[in-house]
């Protein structure tokens, strides 16, 4: 069957993979409410196409925290990936290198930041969880700067771990063949068998619950990286962390497997926007699948996109030319809505471009009879 579309992926992982590792993929918290508004959100918002535009040539690069990139879509960080394919986060690598664009590493990979820096060339951020025990955190940090990783993206919303069902009733660990490559040197980098989650008794033991805005300070003494901040929804936490030194925010409701009943993630977009005055660049993680997302994801203001789920997806059936095909239909399918909308660089894309449920009616001129 030829795979005509992002969504695809996710039947045929469901097919691959054994239960326990696709459900801890694919599943959100709770009801599941707000991983289902991750995607319906986007249905919400609509297109106000101009036309007659010389749209023969259009460019999509841009550039992130200085880098040049060849589109403004990413890889997420998704843990654990080569519960997906015996190659994980190598594939990922090599297939972000492939399409010009950045790979965020997760803390609870199952290979190390020196194994994805040994695949070639390519800019890498590394996203991090801080542990209780800071000389953990510290080496780590250094170890991805070493490594050549050029940003931290640190995770915000997770001094618990959510409530995923599917990972209760699977009673999820990580199969015994694999291990979290960056802490294995560190007695860390197994996970016990539970009786609930394996996950929520590893995250209990070690993730500092008392993470505060001073630890985004403190890090910042111990590394030169910037500092992107992963899991911010309101308007408040865009302007402290703006005001504690965040070089970027990503917003973010971790794929919906945290607080259940937040808003989508593009619901959350533009209030986040206009609180950062531009100050720093803010980008959108969480429900993308489309060449469409992407594109009403910048009219809002974000400087790019982030993909998660569709990674793994991909992986678990392809490998890393899953990944290559995914990053090349959304990318031939925002090159599409771009053409369509009458854009030829991404400085075009506007909040004109798009109407959503929340705006004010455009006016219509009343027809001369």
């Amino acid at each position: 069957m030829e795979i005509t579309n992002v969504s695809e992926y996710e039947a045929i992982a469901k097919q691959k993979l054994p239960k326990m590792i696709f459900d801890y993929y694919a599943s959100g918290a709770e009801d599941q409410w707000s991983l289902a508004e991750n995607r319906n959100a986007f249905s919400r918002i609509l297109f106000r196409p101009r036309i007659l535009i010389d749209v023969s040539k259009i460019d999509m690069a841009t550039t992130v925290l200085g880098f040049k990139i060849s589109m403004p879509i990413m890889i997420a960080p998704t843990a654990m990936q080569k519960m997906a394919h015996p190659e994980g986060e190598y594939a990922t690598a090599r297939a972000a290198s492939a399409a010009g664009t950045i790979m965020t590493l997760s803390s609870w990979a199952t290979s190390s930041v020196e194994e994805v820096a040994s695949t070639g060339p390519g800019i890498r951020f590394f996203q991090l969880y801080v542990y209780k025990d800071r000389n953990v955190v510290a080496q780590l940090v250094r170890r991805a700067e070493r490594a050549g990783f050029k940003a931290i993206a640190l995770t915000v919303d997770t001094p618990r771990l959510g409530r995923r069902e599917a990972d209760i009733k699977n009673r999820f660990t990580l199969p015994p063949f694999l291990t979290l490559k960056n802490f294995e040197g560190l007695d860390l980098g197994k996970m016990e068998g539970a009786d609930d989650s394996g996950l929520a008794s590893y995250v209990a033991g070690q993730i500092d619950r008392s993470l505060s805005w001073k630890d985004i300070k403190w890090l910042q003494t111990i590394t030169t990286l910037p500092i992107l901040v992963k899991g911010v929804l309101t308007a408040e936490d865009t302007s402290l962390a703006i005001q504690n030194g965040a070089a970027g925010i990503i917003v973010s409701n971790h794929g919906a497997r945290q607080l259940d009943y937040v808003p989508a993630t593009i619901m959350a977009l533009e209030e986040v926007v206009k609180a950062a005055q531009g100050r720093v660049p803010v980008f959108l993680d969480g429900g993308v699948r489309r060449g469409t997302d992407v594109f009403k994801a910048l009219a809002l203001g974000a400087s790019g996109i982030f993909i998660g789920r569709p990674v793994v997806f991909s992986l678990a059936a392809e490998g890393e030319t899953g990944i290559r095909k995914v990053l090349q239909m959304l990318r031939d399918e925002f090159e599409l809505t771009m053409a369509l909308s009458g854009c030829h660089s991404l400085r075009e894309i506007t909040r004109d471009h798009i109407v959503t449920e929340w705006d004010v009616p455009h006016p219509r001129p009343t027809p001369r009879l």
